[in-house]
Order: structure tokens, then sequence, then C-alpha cells
């Protein structure tokens, strides 16, 4: 069943250099089909993005292999780490070679981008893709079966103590303050309770990534991945909380200038600010270059004047940070700025009390603990001072440098949700009475969350290795993309998966996986949609950026 570890190591670095030559050749077809001369042409990238965004999943699944494989020789090699090396690389292998499913209705073969899909007819790849049997998934099932209690669902790679301790210590904060409670605040659409803020913020959560010199804990990417994940798996909107702190505070600290990050970063890592991203516009969606609210000065003051749409935490929001167009002879990105706004909290009887501002709640299927707004500006006064950086039209380029960050973290709480649907969905098969016997005695059943725990691996080492390259000073945004574009859809496909062992009950509101199925759909449309994602991807690899 299980291959011996050195034998099995040798075939998937055998398999990898095949599955490296398949990408490079999906690359070089991509190319001719989108950049003929040598330079990307957006209109061809339009015309063929079925070709090139299969190439963005092609390369993905690559990259994912490779750290599986990485994984696994860091020494992570008992029986169950084994096994599931072994499926990783015997199901995706066998996806590359047959068809990628990068949506529910769109699945990407070589023919489609034009490769020979011999190029993975070898031995290593056959004998992996052969090995790959309903008999290791069962054997899976078997060795995680009691993970709930003893959280074996295979070893996490951290190899760092430190964050070994940091995730117990959220882990027992998320048992006890948020998955008891995370339901309730769900189903009666309220915010996350203050309290557990507060305790969140005692935690050290808005500083996480925070210079020390400035209040933070001075800790990287992947401790921020760690607490994001734990935090996640108890219930998105607590694991998303940090995001706009952690947008908010990158922002601040790459972009502001010293007095900035004087008046504002340590009361951001402590929590006594709670910051709201204000980007988006009704009309305008992922294209920010079309943004049209305004920012006017007048003396010491810019007026702001427009509409934003899909505001995370506004109404309990201290600051805002506010992208607006300061230039409009400036056409696209070159007229845009970035503001420091600052707003008195509201209530949910008068969400935004401050003069200029007005809006309301969007109400939302999932994702529900900090709620959504609309909001209109209409003669909203910000500080000259608060113009970020104190520079205009900089406003993009300073959006752009939180990217990688904010991507690896939405990649970590997709990890978190995937986690918490396995955990459902493996706790509701062994509990379950069904024909005299547990669901988790059918093979099927069994099957499915064996393989949930396979791809939640995989996609969890996809983001650790996009945030180790980020606290290397690497750049990662291909990496950052990656990871968000896999770990979304494995979020997505776990929580469908976990509902469908569930049953019926799984479309009952009063079970959390219905939650969950809600939460996990978020993942594939913000901080990029996976559309998005997979553009950004192929662009950056068709232009060389690695």
């Amino acid at each position: 069943m299980s291959l011996i570890l050195n034998d099995l190591l040798a075939l998937c670095a055998e398999a990898e250099s095949a599955a490296d030559r398949y990408e490079t050749a999906s690359r070089e077809a991509v190319r001719k089909l989108v950049a003929p001369k040598g330079k990307v042409d957006p209109a061809l990238l339009e015309r063929e993005q079925f070709a090139a965004h299969g190439f963005a999943w092609i390369a993905t699944y690559v990259a994912a292999l490779r750290q599986m494989r990485r994984w696994a020789e860091a020494g992570h090699d008992g029986e169950l780490e084994k096994l599931i090396l072994q499926s990783a690389f015997g199901e995706y292998l066998a996806q590359l070679k047959g068809g990628i499913a990068i949506s529910q209705v769109e699945i990407v073969r070589p023919g489609d981008l034009g490769v020979d899909d011999t190029l993975l007819e070898t031995p290593a790849v056959a004998r992996l893709i052969a090995a790959n049997t309903s008999a290791v998934r069962g054997r899976i099932a078997e060795l995680i079966a009691d993970g709930l209690e003893t959280g074996g669902f295979g070893a996490l790679g951290l190899d760092d103590e430190a964050l070994e301790e940091v995730r117990r210590q959220f882990r027992r904060f998320v048992d006890s303050e948020v998955g008891p409670h995370a339901h309730g605040w769900h189903l009666r659409d309220e915010l996350i309770p203050l309290p557990v803020v507060e305790k969140m913020a005692e935690l050290g959560v808005f500083g996480l990534t925070v210079p020390e010199e400035w209040g933070g804990l001075g800790m990287g990417k992947l401790a921020m991945c760690v607490v994001t994940e734990e935090l996640s798996r108890g219930y998105i909107g607590v694991g998303s909380l940090g995001t706009r702190s952690e947008i908010a505070a990158e922002l601040i600290r790459s972009g502001g200038t010293e007095a900035q990050k004087k008046k504002y970063l340590s009361r951001i890592a402590s929590g006594e600010l709670l910051p709201t991203a204000v980007f988006t516009e009704p009309n305008t969606g992922s294209d920010l270059a079309s943004l049209r609210t305004r920012a006017v000065r007048e003396g010491d003051t810019y007026k702001i004047n427009g509409n934003k749409t899909w505001i995370t935490h506004a109404a309990r929001a201290d600051i805002m940070t506010l992208l607006a167009r300061s230039d409009a002879s400036k056409p696209g990105y070159q007229g845009l700025s970035m503001f420091l706004a600052e707003k008195p909290r509201g209530s949910d009887a008068e969400p935004f009390p401050a003069k200029g501002m007005s809006g309301g709640e969007i109400r939302v299927l999932g994702y529900r603990g900090m709620k959504e707004y609309e909001i209109g500006f209409d003669g909203f006064e910000v500080p000259a001072a608060n113009l970020l950086g104190e520079k205009e039209g900089q406003g993009f380029k300073q959006l752009m440098a939180t990217f990688e960050s904010a991507r690896i973290q939405t990649a970590a709480r997709a990890v978190g949700v995937a986690q918490n649907a396995l955990e459902l969905g493996l706790r509701y098969a062994k509990e379950r009475i069904q024909f005299a016997k547990p669901l988790y005695a059918f093979p099927r059943v069994a099957g499915k969350v064996a393989w949930m725990a396979v791809e939640t691996m995989i996609a969890r080492q996809l983001t650790y290795f996009a945030a180790r390259e980020k606290d290397s000073d690497r750049r990662c945004d291909i990496e950052a993309g990656m990871a968000k574009l896999l770990a979304a859809r494995v979020a997505w496909s776990n929580a469908d998966n976990a509902l469908q062992i569930h049953g019926g009950n799984g479309y009952a509101m009063e079970y959390p996986v219905s939650r969950v199925l809600c939460d996990a759909r978020i993942l594939n449309i913000f901080e990029g949609a996976a559309e998005i994602q997979a553009q950004v991807v192929c662009r950056g690899l068709i232009e060389g950026r690695n």
C-alpha cells in the first residue's frame, strides 16, 4: 500500500522533474498564444484566458507538489505523512495528465494548451498514479480517525517550537472563546463581541507582524499564517479581524511618514484602533484603475465624494485606509492616493455618525461576524496630513506593496476554514449511525475525509512556502497568488464534502457545516477573485518575474 520512504521520495523527485518539463512546455505554449512578440499582449491574454488561466493552475499544482516533497524530506516521514505525500502526488499528477477542474464547470486539459501530455508518461508518474488507491485513502482515514482528540492530521512542518507554542496558545483560545459561540454569532448575524476582540488584542493578534519599535510583536508572516489558520479554524470572521490591521499597518510601515508611523502603528498594534479597508466601488470591483471616488484638496483638508462598497467591519472601525482619486486629470492608477481617514465608531442604529458619511449594511450569506457595508461620502473631510506618505498619486503603488501579505493571509484563512470543514465532516461521520454502523465505516465517506486531510496539507504547505519567501524578503507575488488560488478552492471543496457527509442535516441552519459552506464560498472572491488570481500568476510567469 505505502511505498518505502526512500523509494517514495525518489519517485516523487523523478515525477516532479517530469511535471517541471510539462509546466515549461505549457508556459512556452501559452507564451506563443499571448506574447508572440516577447511581451504579453493584453488583447491576446484576454482572448486566450482559458489556456492562460489553465497554465496558472498547472504551475500551481507543480509548485504544490514541490513543497509537499520538501515537507517530507524535512523529516516528516511517519506512516500518515508518507501516505499523504503519496496520495498528493498520485492525485495531482493524474489531474495534470487528465484535466484540472479550474472551476465547477471548466476543466483544463493538455490539449487546451496545445501541449503533448506524453511529457507526463514516465515510469515514476505512472507508478505514483497507480499507487493512489482507495486502499491508501482508507488507511489515511484510519490514521486520522482520532485526529479530533489528538490533532493528528499530519505534521504541520513548522519545525519551530516557538511557533508550535503559538499555535497551541491560539488553539486553546479558539476552542474556549470562539468555537462554542461562532455559530450563534452567524445565526444572529451579529458582530463578534468586543470582549473577544479585546482578548485577541491582548494576545497580540493586531500587532503580530508590526515591528517591536512600533509596539508590535515583530513576528514574521509564517507566524501570521499559524495564528490566522487557528483563528479561522474557529470562525473565519475572527480569523479575518487581523486582516484589516495587517493591511493598514503594512501600508503605514512601508509608505507612511515617520509622523504617521508614530501616530498610528502602536495604536493599531494594541487594538486601540480598529482599521477597515475602503477600496472597492459599486461599478469597479477588481478594476481599481477605474475608481471614481474623488479627493479634492481645500487648504489643509481633502474633501471626499463618492461611493464605496463591500467594506468589511466599517461601522465599528476607527480608521479607514481609503483609496480615492486625487487628480482627475491623470487616468488609471496614476491619479489615485491613499488616505488614513479617521472616523468615530458607529452602532447598529447609527453605523456612520460622522459628518459627510452615510451608508448601510449589505446582508450576506456568510462571513457575517464583521458585517459588510456600503458607504457614501459627501464632503467627508480628511486632514491633508493624513495623506499616506504625504504624496499624491502613490495610492495604487502603496496598495500593491501589501498584496503579497494580504493574499498569504487570505490563503491561511482558507486553510483554517478547510481544516474546520475537515474536522466537522470527521466528527459527524464518526458519530452518525446509519445501517447499524458509523458513516465513517463506509469507504466513500472515509475516502472523502481522507482526501480532505491530504488536500488541506497541500494548501498549507504551499501557503507556508509563500510566507517563508516573504519572511526572507524575496518577491513572492506569484507564490502568494498560487497559495490563495489553491487554498480557496480547497476550503470550498472541503466544505462541500463535509456538508455532503452530513446529508440533509448539513442543509439545516442549526448545523455549523452550513455556516462553513457559506463562509468558504467568499474565499474565491475577495482579495482577488480566482480568475484575477490566475491572471496574475500566468502573467507573472510568462513575463519571467520568477
